[in-house]
């Protein structure tokens, strides 16, 4: 028999268990499971904010649905949390975004739980749509569940997705998970009226309950329901185009009230026969007051004080390659009011808040919707003014079919600041920048940069302001500077032409981008071993310093291309320039140091290149190697 006081959540080690709960018990279970989730998250860090506004409707999902059968796919995965906590991996959850510990997002490899991995935005309903059709194919049985938020429901993919579902018809639940809305009358009142009439035994019919609903409330609160609806039509459709798409629609549904959630989504579950979109509203960071009051409502945090708060500073020694061109691009829009710039709902994370606050009408967040920014930079380009699109790295993958179409082939200039690049840390494999390089030199006539270190930013930052000819990119990483000597304002750049950072003889290592600093450690080491490299900074994967280059090859015995990103980048270029050169033919030792062939799990930035071979002792390792020299210990 259970211990009334043991608490509800020790009772649950998977979902099935909630099948015993009362719904008081569900309750309590839905308050503890919110302290484990803020207890957690104060000590790994982590996205807070997103799992702590679902944690009813997570409860509600799993006390309904059978899951793993039922499959629950979660947009993006910010707010996943609670669910890792309630899916078995409630003992592991304190390992969090760690190295080997669990993933900050759904994966697929962790748990059968997870039935699609996620986090980039807008791909949920495209998935559940996928698994609903596989289902009725003969595939894997069980209903599919999207629970997506109303800033990832307004981007091209969920609307791409949601007009295909209509036209199938196949059942699917779609959960808008919105915590943007403000509603009068309250909708907790909606809620109460709405959980009643799906519990009334007179409906038969789902589509007649759903159309009915707004009809069996007192008028206030039917005005409040359809301005709730029309609002979220207008969001992202406008029109009655959820309706026209055969979408049954429910809602608004207090997504913090499992008195009304529990009911409605038992009907559907036991009624629907085709699509439904489920409204729900809630509220960021709901529960936890310091969330609740910050900006971000706890989207992202370090390891914080419960009680406080307070978060845990990280000791800076230099200043945010983000910042740094933030700051830089400030500069220059100073200077020429043709500056504009584009982020896709990260004007935090690129630092275009600071833009924002200076030049309002020349900043342009255009939400989730990278496809977009890139093509709506290209158009401001081609009207005259000198865009930057800042994406992170992984983003602008979303965009590629824009870049190469419609700002390569039209050699517009369009300026994109790459931020995240290489390898990210605690978000992993999902958010590493580990393919621009690649994917962004092969293309014709576009130029290619990557940062050293913080001074050079602010050089290549004036160097794509002052770039009219064509395409650029500039590449910086997450995090903070090397601490160099910052100067009093960029100076562009010769393009393709690189810099010799030391004179040595036998090996030379040409870095291109932040590696640089641990190539110098590499080549202060073996100069203790009596070797003495040349290091060059390429500056530039395309075009390439031909002259630089060759010249290196042609005096060194071996030659190291080192950077942070996917075979088929700067150095697979340089392969080619050697090659078309002849200069193999002379014996040259020809090296290249990138990212392994494999994705790499989360880990501290610092691990996560020591796993990829990248660091200063492996690149010693790499030098010794292949001029054959022989690694003695230099301990005695």
């Amino acid at each position: 028999m259970t211990n009334p006081k043991t608490p509800t959540l020790d009772r649950v080690t998977i979902p099935a268990d909630m099948k015993r709960l009362t719904d008081r018990e569900l309750h309590q279970l839905a308050d503890e499971l919110r302290a484990e989730t803020i207890s957690a998250v104060s000590v790994t860090g982590g996205h807070l904010g997103a799992g702590l506004g679902v944690v009813e409707l997570t409860v509600a999902l799993h006390a309904v649905f059978d899951t793993p059968k039922d499959k629950i796919v979660w947009d993006v995965g910010h707010q996943c949390y609670p669910h890792k906590i309630l899916t078995g991996r409630r003992d592991r959850i304190r390992t969090l975004r760690t190295e080997g510990g669990l993933s900050g997002f759904t994966k697929r490899s962790e748990s059968p739980y997870d039935p699609f991995g996620a986090a980039h935005s807008s791909t949920s309903i495209s998935a559940a749509l996928g698994f609903a059709a596989a289902r009725d194919l003969g595939g894997q049985p069980g209903d599919a569940i999207a629970v997506i938020g109303d800033g990832s429901m307004s981007a091209g993919m969920a609307f791409e997705a949601m007009n295909n579902a209509g036209h199938l018809g196949k059942r699917l639940f779609v959960v808008l998970n919105d915590n943007e809305m403000s509603i009068a009358p309250p909708v907790g009142a909606l809620s109460a009226y709405l959980s009643r009439l799906y519990g009334d035994a007179r409906f038969h019919e789902l589509k007649t309950a759903a159309k009915g609903a707004v009809g069996f409330l007192p008028g206030p609160l039917q005005e409040g329901a359809r301005r709730a609806k029309e609002m979220l039509k207008g969001m992202a459709f406008g029109g009655t185009l959820f309706e026209e798409l055969g979408f049954t629609y429910v809602g608004p549904v207090d997504g913090h009230d499992l008195d009304a959630l529990l009911p409605v989504l038992r009907t559907l579950k036991a009624r629907a026969t085709g699509p439904v979109l489920i409204h729900a509203i809630t509220k960021k960071g709901k529960g936890y007051a310091p969330a609740e009051r910050a900006s971000d409502k706890g989207h992202a945090t370090a390891k914080f004080d419960v009680l406080t708060g307070e978060q845990a500073k990280a000791k800076s020694n230099a200043p945010s390659y983000t910042k740094v061109f933030a700051q830089s691009l400030v500069a220059e829009a100073e200077r020429d009011d043709k500056i504009v710039a584009v982020t896709a709902a990260m004007p935090d994370g690129t630092g275009l808040n600071l833009f924002a606050e200076r030049f309002k009408d020349r900043c342009f967040d255009v939400g989730i919707a990278e496809q977009h920014a890139v093509t709506f930079a290209a158009g401001m380009a081609a009207g005259g003014l000198k865009p930057f699109c800042a994406l992170y790295s992984t983003f602008l993958q979303r965009g590629y079919d824009q870049v190469v179409h419609d700002v390569a082939i039209q050699r517009l200039p369009v300026r994109f600041a790459i931020d995240r690049a290489g390898l990210v840390g605690a978000d992993g494999a999902t958010h590493a920048g580990s393919f621009d390089i690649a994917f962004l030199a092969n293309l014709p006539d576009f130029v290619v940069m990557a940062a050293a270190d913080e001074a050079e930013l602010v050089h290549m930052v004036a160097t794509a302001a002052a770039h009219d000819s064509g395409p650029i990119a500039f590449r910086f990483p997450r995090g903070e500077g090397v601490g160099v000597e910052m100067p009093a304002r960029g100076i562009p750049l010769e393009i393709g032409k690189g810099r010799v950072i030391r004179t040595g003889s036998r090996v030379a290592l040409l870095s291109f981008g932040t590696r640089l600093a641990e190539v110098s450690k590499a080549a202060e080491a073996l100069a203790a071993r009596g070797i003495s490299p040349t290091v060059a900074d390429a500056r530039f994967a395309k075009p390439l310093d031909r002259d630089l280059i060759l010249n290196l090859a042609r005096n060194h015995e071996a030659l190291i291309t080192i950077e942070e990103g996917a075979v088929g980048g700067f150095g697979s270029h340089v392969s080619q320039l050697l090659a078309d050169e002849g200069v193999f033919d002379h014996g040259l030792k020809y090296r290249s140091m990138v990212l392994p062939d494999t994705f790499i799990d989360q880990a501290s930035p610092e691990a996560m290149y020591r796993i990829a071979g990248m660091d200063a002792a492996q690149i010693e390792a790499k030098v010794l190697a292949t001029l054959g020299v022989a690694v003695v210990s230099k301990r005695a």
